[in-house]
């Protein structure tokens, strides 16, 4: 599974951009050079704003094409660790619910393939995981978090579903930064918005350390490796990124980032109800409504949220998923 060589080989489907190509300037090369110097000093708002709102997220038929398209066998299995937790009362991460007790799993995953594996998102460190309790203790496990930093050391590849501290940290703030970012895939919204509006300072890219990604650009699917396929879901920040997975059984799971934050989120189709959250709330609705429909007619996918804990303990017992890293 040379997942970053396949890469390589699709530049041409979705303009690659390897890091050593990557600068400050070439994130918004894109546009006029007028226009360049008030690109740099776009808002997450504003980044948001770009994205067409509303509009259905995309075809489940495309994203199992595109997850086709690069040869080589399909994944065995897939895992989830926790590593954190920030307790928040159920009617934050639902509108409507009662406040009953609950909490957000922090969490990454782990695609196993015969010969290696590809990490999704990347957790964070204990002073990232500071930033979300504001000044209040929240669990953190010290120990998984290391787990989590030698399992991005041995991973084929690195991607994440969106540009939030509790998923990119992992690899912006490592001690083996060096050696992770160069096999880290960006998209290019998610590495501008890193360098331009990052969720705290403490994610803020520069330009030498943007250089360092692997960043790609991509307009509606991205064949990452096989088996998977990256979506645009552009909502919850600008950098949102669906990502679909095919194992060998024929089993299919959706990771859906944080476009839910409860599987409730879903079933309910209603979003989030948290002051501090900003994001585009038309694009998450519409993308709540095209998960609900998916949940109702493909049986065999399964819909993974980042953040709910209470999910991921079932698919563990369901053996959906796997409940430690390799």
């Amino acid at each position: 599974m040379k997942c970053l060589a396949a890469l390589l080989l699709f530049a041409g489907v979705a303009s690659l951009l390897t890091a050593q190509q990557l600068t400050a300037q070439q994130l918004t090369a894109q546009q006029p050079a007028a226009q360049q110097s008030a690109a740099q000093q776009l808002t997450a708002q504003q980044l948001t704003a770009q994205q067409p709102a509303a509009q259905q997220p995309g075809s489940l038929d495309d994203l199992r094409r595109v997850a086709k398209m690069i040869p080589g066998g399909r994944p065995l299995r897939i895992n989830v660790l926790k590593f954190a937790e920030s307790p928040r009362t159920k009617n934050f991460a639902v509108k409507g619910a009662p406040a009953d007790p609950g909490g957000q799993s922090r969490t990454v995953f782990q695609v196993v393939y015969p010969d290696g594996y590809i990490m999704i998102d990347s957790g964070m460190d204990e002073p990232v995981h500071k930033t979300f309790g504001h000044g209040a203790a929240e669990p953190f496990d010290a120990a998984a978090e290391e787990r989590i930093q030698q399992a991005l050391r041995g991973a084929r590849s690195i991607v994440m579903t969106h540009e939030h501290g509790d998923h990119v940290a992992g690899v912006i703030r490592s001690r083996y930064f060096d050696e992770l970012a160069p096999k880290t895939v960006l998209t290019r919204t998610q590495a501008q918005t890193l360098m331009t509006a990052p969720q705290m300072p403490e994610i803020r890219l520069t330009a030498e350390m943007a250089r360092r990604f692997v960043v790609i650009d991509y307009d509606n699917y991205f064949p990452f490796a096989p088996g998977i396929a990256l979506m645009k879901a552009a909502g919850h920040t600008p950098g949102s990124q669906m990502i679909y997975v095919a194992l060998a059984s024929g089993a299919e799971y959706l990771f859906v980032g944080d476009s839910a934050w409860h599987m409730d989120n879903i079933l309910l189709m209603k979003g989030k109800d948290a002051s501090w959250v900003k994001e585009d709330e038309a694009a998450v609705d519409a993308q709540l409504k095209w998960l609900n429909a998916i949940g109702r007619t493909e049986k065999n996918v399964t819909i993974v949220v980042s953040h709910d804990g209470d999910q991921h303990k079932r698919y563990i017992e369901q053996h959906l998923l796997g409940g430690a890293l390799e």
